[in-house]
C-alpha cells in the first residue's frame, strides 16, 4: 500500500513539473507564431485584413498550450495598450481584442478574412 501511494505521489510530482517545464517553451513558440502572423499581415498589405491576422496569430499561439495562450494574451494586450497610447481609436482596439480573444479561444480566424481577398494561409502544423 505504501508503494502504491508513493507511486501516485511520484506520478503527480512528475506530471506537475512537466507542465512547468513546457510552459516557457510554449510561450516562446507562441511569440514566434505571433511574429509570423504580424509579418504575414505586413506582407499581405490587404485593407481590412488585420482582424484575420490578429485571430490567426492568437489561435496559432494558443494551440501550443497554456504557455502559448498566456503569451498570446500578454502580447495582444501589450500591443493594444501601446496603440491606445499612440492615439489609435478605442473602437478599433476593441475590435482587435475581439479578434484576439476569438482566436485564443479556438475560433476559426477565417471568419475575419475579408471577402474576396486571399491572405497567406496559417501554419496548420507547427514547424518548431
Amino acid at each position: 500500500m505504501k508503494l502504491l501511494i508513493a507511486g501516485i505521489a511520484l506520478f503527480l510530482i512528475v506530471e506537475t513539473n512537466a507542465r512547468w517545464i513546457n510552459f516557457p517553451i510554449e510561450a516562446i513558440q507562441a511569440g514566434h507564431d505571433m511574429w509570423r502572423a504580424y509579418n504575414d499581415m505586413r506582407e499581405a498589405n490587404t485593407i481590412d485584413a488585420d482582424k484575420y491576422f490578429h485571430a490567426r496569430g492568437n489561435a496559432d499561439a494558443a494551440s501550443r498550450g497554456e504557455g502559448g495562450k498566456w503569451a498570446a494574451e500578454v502580447i495582444s494586450n501589450g500591443r493594444e495598450w501601446v496603440q491606445e497610447k499612440m492615439g489609435h481609436g478605442a473602437e478599433d482596439s476593441a475590435a482587435d481584442q475581439r479578434a484576439n480573444e476569438h482566436g485564443r479561444n479556438g475560433g476559426d480566424p477565417n471568419v475575419f478574412r475579408p471577402a474576396g481577398h486571399r491572405t497567406p494561409c496559417s501554419s496548420e502544423s507547427h514547424e518548431d
